[in-house]
Order: structure tokens, then C-alpha cells, then sequence
């Protein structure tokens, strides 16, 4: 049994489609729905998204940003015996997009066929889902029920979205994000804090489901701005607090924050609470939006590929989410 897991390896994916503000309001006029760069960018720091085509879907997603993960550890597939997918929009009701996708990472090397067999399961916590996600193999790791994870976030929100609703079309993108976790003697993940508050459902939801063969309910994203605004900004400096105690450090000892990329605003106003500049944390809300659960391991492997963030430093990752669900994750690379 190890003491600690390590995240090893990280990788992304977004659709080749890049839409821009521009693009997205002219297509907007066209329903009659009024909107602008200007707006967008003022409220959100978005300039652009990803859209995935209509016969891509999650797990199609998750398997580029896997491969790229299992690249950057000089791994194969048979190297994994454990899957988490933290994701809202799964490809089908059930099986899970994990197994989906296990079934597609069996493909690249048919005579190894170690992976079949790992357990494979869905995580729903919205866009907190990647925190829960990585806690969860955390925990399995530690307790010696696995030795090496792909803990992945892969989002296709655009199938969800109100195109006549400009308060939530304009915020969301399609992605992936995965990691490679491994079991270490050394410290890697140093603290988790997981959280959910389910008085505040409705404030983010889509509330609709599969009936009888249709739908039942509104299947859209329906989300009150200003309440998730002001809740998310409070929850996400408690959940970073209670890390960084939890692993008896200070806000000083953080070299980076990769928050959940959901609005500039929240990020900046998060960073101010723990008294850390921008500098220090990772910003890509503006190329890809709101990704929900892919948008952390997104912008995480951007900063490492960037050359940002580096072997030994602190990094500390956040996210809230409807539910209400919010957390956050301390680690050393």
C-alpha cells in the first residue's frame, strides 16, 4: 500500500471548432437574440469556445486527452487499471462514459489488453466533478485498490444549451482534460476538501431527463447568475483555505492556482482573497469557456505544457459547481 498518489502526466483536447465571440453573435441574431464581443468579454473574459461536432461525444473527447496523457507518462493503455470520468453530459444514460472510453483506449493496443477489467465508473458533481473525481482516486490509491488512474473531465455542454438564453449560451465549450495518477512513496497530492449544498439546486441546473422514449422537463441549462456569482466566490476561498491548512501551508506556499474556468470575475475576485496575483494563476476561460468538468485539466495542462508550472512547485486547484457542489485539490507536481 502506498501513501501517497502522484499526478504524473496531464493532457487535453478541445474540438477543432473554434467559435468566436463574433461568430457566435451573428449566429445569435439570426434567432433574434441581441448580444455582443464587448458584453461578452466585460462579463466573462470569454473570447471564444469549442464546439464539437454532432457525431463527437465525450468519450471521444476523453480518448484524445488520454492518449496524450498516456504519451507525456510513456505509458500505454494495459498500464491503467483504474478510470474515472467526471462529466454532465455523458454519451448515453448508462453504460458510463468511463467504460465507453476504456473500451475505446482497449483499441490502441489489442494484444495488451490490460485495461479491460480495471473498474471504470462516471463522476456527476458538475464542474466540480474533476475535484471529486481526483479525490476519489486519491482514496482508492491510498487504500491500495489501484496502482495508476486516468482521471479524466470531458464535456460536450454545447448539446445542452439554450441558444436563445444569451446569460448561459455564450459561457460554455466542449473539451477534455484527463491526468495520469500514480501511486508514490513521495507527497503528491498533499490535501483534498470535497463540499456540496443541495438548498441551492436550482440555481444551476438542467432539469430535464430520458422518458418514455422523449424528454421530460426542460433538458437546457438554466442558471441564476448573480446568486451563483456571489455563492461560488465565498465557497471557493473556503475550499482553498481548508486545503492549504489541511497540508500545513500558508497562501504564500502556493505557487500556482488553477481554478475552475468559469468567469474571469470570480477567478480574479478567488485570487484577491488568498492574496495572489494573477501572475500566479492559470487563465484560459478566455480561448475555451466554460467547460464544466474539463475545464481544470484543461487549463492544468496548458500550464504545464506551457513551461509554467514545474516539477516540485505547489499547485492548488478549485471548482464549484451546481449541485451546489465545490472543492478543491493541493498537490505537488
Amino acid at each position: 500500500m502506498s501513501k501517497f498518489s502522484r499526478i504524473i502526466a496531464t493532457g487535453s483536447f478541445l474540438p477543432p471548432e473554434r467559435v468566436s465571440n463574433a461568430q457566435l453573435v451573428s449566429d445569435l441574431a439570426k434567432h433574434g437574440v441581441e448580444s455582443s464581443d464587448e458584453w461578452i468579454v466585460e462579463r466573462t473574459g470569454i473570447s471564444a469556445r469549442h464546439f464539437a461536432q454532432l457525431d463527437v461525444c465525450s468519450s471521444d473527447l476523453a480518448f484524445e486527452a488520454c492518449v496524450r496523457a498516456l504519451q507525456a507518462a510513456n505509458l500505454g493503455p494495459e498500464d491503467i487499471d483504474l478510470i474515472i470520468v467526471a462529466t454532465s453530459t455523458p454519451d448515453m444514460v448508462f453504460p458510463s462514459t468511463a467504460c465507453i472510453l476504456q473500451h475505446k483506449l482497449s483499441q490502441l493496443n489489442p494484444q495488451a489488453k490490460g485495461i479491460l477489467g480495471a473498474p471504470s465508473f462516471d463522476v456527476q458533481a458538475v464542474c466540480s466533478g474533476f475535484i471529486y473525481a481526483l479525490t476519489t482516486a486519491d482514496a482508492l490509491i491510498r487504500a491500495g485498490n489501484a496502482k495508476r488512474a486516468l482521471v479524466v473531465g470531458a464535456e460536450v455542454f454545447s448539446r445542452i444549451l439554450d441558444f436563445k438564453d444569451r446569460t448561459t449560451c455564450v459561457l460554455f465549450g466542449d473539451g477534455a482534460g484527463a491526468v495520469v495518477l500514480e501511486a508514490s512513496h513521495a507527497p503528491g497530492i498533499l490535501s483534498t476538501d470535497l463540499h456540496a449544498d443541495g438548498r441551492y439546486v436550482d440555481i444551476l441546473c438542467v432539469p430535464g431527463h430520458v422518458n418514455a422514449g422523449g424528454v421530460l422537463g426542460d433538458p437546457v441549462v438554466k442558471m441564476d447568475g448573480q446568486a451563483v456569482f456571489k455563492l461560488a466566490v465565498g465557497l471557493l476561498e473556503g475550499a482553498a483555505k481548508a486545503v492549504i491548512e489541511k497540508a500545513h501551508l500558508t497562501p504564500a506556499d502556493v505557487d500556482w492556482l488553477v481554478p475552475h474556468q468559469a468567469n474571469v470575475r470570480i477567478i480574479q475576485s478567488t485570487a484577491k482573497k488568498l492574496k495572489l496575483p494573477m501572475e500566479r494563476v492559470i487563465l484560459t476561460v478566455q480561448d475555451h469557456g466554460n467547460t464544466s468538468a474539463a475545464s481544470i485539466p484543461l487549463a492544468l495542462d496548458h500550464g504545464v505544457r506551457s513551461g509554467k508550472i514545474k516539477p516540485s512547485q505547489n499547485v492548488l486547484l478549485e471548482g464549484v459547481g451546481g449541485g451546489f457542489t465545490w472543492g478543491a485539490v493541493l498537490f505537488k507536481l
